[in-house]
Formats: structure tokens, sequence, C-alpha cells
């Protein structure tokens, strides 16, 4: 790992769970990287890689995290070197720092995951997965992980 990637654990984390280097075909050390390769779009290898490294992505996780359905993610399997578009790029992006960050905090990718279908308080009893779908719920996630983080339980 870069020393800017040991700077940012969650981008560093992020890029792991998304295959590293050998999956996303270059070198990704700051969020300026990120940014370029999310608007040349992910290569196939990098979903196919969260998918099989994060339990939750199976069966409504794919769906709910990542916005992309069953039969969407089959076919795309079918050609791993096809880039997927920016706003799936993104969104995909987006889950894999989340989950990046819940892990850093829980613990373990496990406590993670689960805290990610869990009703929480602070979140008026909705569950994080259930956020994803909107930049707004997206947002309200980032806000309580930052919290929690904190120390600060609402």
């Amino acid at each position: 790992m870069s020393t800017a990637l040991a700077d940012q654990p969650a981008l560093g984390q992020a890029v792991a769970l998304l295959g590293g280097r050998r999956a996303l075909r270059r070198q990704l050390d700051s969020r300026l990287a990120a940014h370029d390769l999310l608007r040349d779009g992910l290569p196939g290898h990098a979903l196919e890689h969260l998918v099989s490294h994060v339990r939750l992505l199976a069966g409504e996780g794919l769906e709910a995290a990542l916005g992309i359905s069953l039969r969407t993610y089959q076919r795309r399997r079918e050609d791993p070197e096809r880039r997927l578009s920016p706003e799936q790029s993104g969104r995909i992006w987006t889950f894999a720092e989340l989950l990046a960050r819940a892990t850093t905090l829980l613990g373990s990718q496990q406590a993670a995951e689960a805290w990610f279908l869990a009703p929480a308080l602070a979140l008026e009893g909705r569950r994080p997965l259930d956020l994803l779908s909107t930049p707004a719920g997206v947002e309200a996630l980032a806000e309580h992980l930052t919290r929690l983080e904190f120390g600060v339980y609402t």
C-alpha cells in the first residue's frame, strides 16, 4: 500500500474490497485517482471481486446496496472486461467505502455486514442497507457513521 493510501484507511480498504490494483487495472493513491477511475467506469472484475467477498450482497443486498439486479449482475459476469457506467461505479464505490468505514469501526467485516441489516434508532428505525439508494440516504448514513466514530450515539 502506498503512503497516500496508508494515510487514508477507508480509501485503501475500499480499493481492497474492489480487488486492488489487479482488478482495478491501475494504482489508486488518492481520491482524485479514484474519481478518474469512476468517471471511466470500474472494470467488471472489481464488481465480481466485491460480490464474491461480501456476503451481504447475496440476494436482496445486491440490488439494495449497489442498484444492480441479479440478472444484470449475471450478464455482467459474462463479460468481466466491460466497464461499468460511471453511475454504477459511483454507487459501488460508495458502498465499498461505507463498508470499509463500518468494518474499521465495528472491528470486522462480518459485524459491519450485520450492522447494514439491523434497524438503527438513530436512523429512525431504518436499516443502513435501505439508505443506500439515494444520495440523501447515503449522506445520512455517512453522518451516522461519523457520529459513531466519535462516540456520539443518538
